[in-house]
């Protein structure tokens, strides 16, 4: 039975479409493939690109702290080197590096993987900066916390291991990261602080410190032998380990900070080692005051020594009341008046 008229429409269109697919494949096959590979290829050099760049700089990175180890061994170094602040440091500059190579590489390949394709990349970066100022209003804070971290970290402000005043808390470094800083407070608190809230830090930590201690004496004690035994105390102190390494300089007596009435306030001063100011200058009291007491120099402020006096026997008997001062012929007034020598002499014993 022939096939119906509507039946042999239907096969022709099938067969001409099939005929159509294969010829249009049969035109673009080598296209396709070549732009197949030029995808691979270019995937291929993204990849390896992106894994030696990284590699180039964890090797950097190592390098880096392999010269703090070094430098912490020596004797100067271990003073001046903090290697776990280095080490900390060099790994987030490390991770920043690898983000920003990875994102730099691989967006690079994606753009030119689009551009194989014939898309045009016109709305999509259109659309991409439009997407990019809405996530960054949406989240500034995150980028500012960020970017605050990346410089704090890039221009050294601070490290692990310091002491640091960031106006919100204060205390010392624990953990430096590019969006927080975990510091440790004075009584074992944590605390985490977003970098970008930081508008100001002062770090107690570089170059040096100044420990200075006040000690007041009483007005009529000799400043000169005060001074004196001031600074053979602290000349004792800079010879004695641990403080050897931690004074850099030698105690200095600055003179009076403040005169009054019954005292005077003597202020000394001397360059410390970071971080060391606190301890220095509490062993430096500890020590002046020793001194003091034995030189026999008062401090002011102490409890007051009791002095003991004869007191008469009898109060009533040795002041005459008024009435008897007034007539001095009178027996009460006559008790009053000392005696001399001779009367004394003429006077009957009373001891048996």
């Amino acid at each position: 039975m022939p096939p119906s008229p509507s039946t042999a429409t239907t096969i022709d269109d099938a067969q001409k479409s099939a005929t159509d697919a294969a010829d249009y494949i049969s035109q673009n096959w080598a296209d396709w493939l070549s732009a197949g590979l030029r995808i691979l290829l270019i995937l291929v050099i993204a990849l390896v690109l992106r894994s030696v760049v990284r590699r180039m700089i964890t090797k950097f990175i190592e390098r880096m702290n392999r010269g703090a180890e070094v430098a912490a061994t020596s004797a100067l170094g271990g003073l001046l080197v903090n290697a776990e602040r280095r080490r900390q440091r060099s790994e987030a500059i490390g991770s920043v590096l690898r983000s920003v190579a990875s994102f730099v590489i691989m967006g690079t390949a994606a753009l030119t993987v689009l551009s194989v394709l014939k898309i045009n990349l016109a709305p999509l970066l259109a659309s991409a900066g439009v997407a990019g100022v809405a996530i960054g209003f949406g989240a500034r804070n995150l980028v500012t916390d960020f970017l605050s971290g990346v410089f704090m970290i890039l221009e050294d402000q601070y490290g692990v291991g310091d002491v640091i005043d960031a106006g919100v808390a204060s205390g010392t470094v624990v953990e430096v990261g590019l969006r927080v800083t975990k510091l440790r407070g004075d009584n074992g608190e944590i605390w985490y602080i977003r970098n970008g809230e930081v508008k100001r830090i002062g770090n107690l930590s570089q170059g040096w410190a100044t420990a200075v201690v006040d000690v007041q004496v009483g007005y009529g004690e000799d400043l000169d032998r005060a001074r004196t035994v001031i600074e053979e105390a602290a000349a004792a102190m800079a010879k004695d380990q641990p403080w050897d390494e931690v004074l850099w300089e030698p105690v200095q007596v600055l003179g009076l900070e403040s005169v009054t009435s019954d005292s005077v306030l003597i202020q000394a001063q001397v360059k410390t080692m970071p971080g060391k100011s606190a301890a220095v200058a509490r062993e430096l009291r500890w020590r002046i005051k020793r001194a003091f007491d034995a030189a026999g120099i008062a401090i002011v402020g102490g409890t007051p020594q009791a002095v003991e006096e004869d007191e008469p026997a009898d109060p009533s008997a040795a002041v005459a009341p008024p009435s008897a001062l007034a007539n001095p012929a009178s027996p009460q007034a006559l008790a009053a008046q000392p005696l001399t020598p001779a009367q004394a002499s003429s006077q009957p014993s009373t001891l048996k």
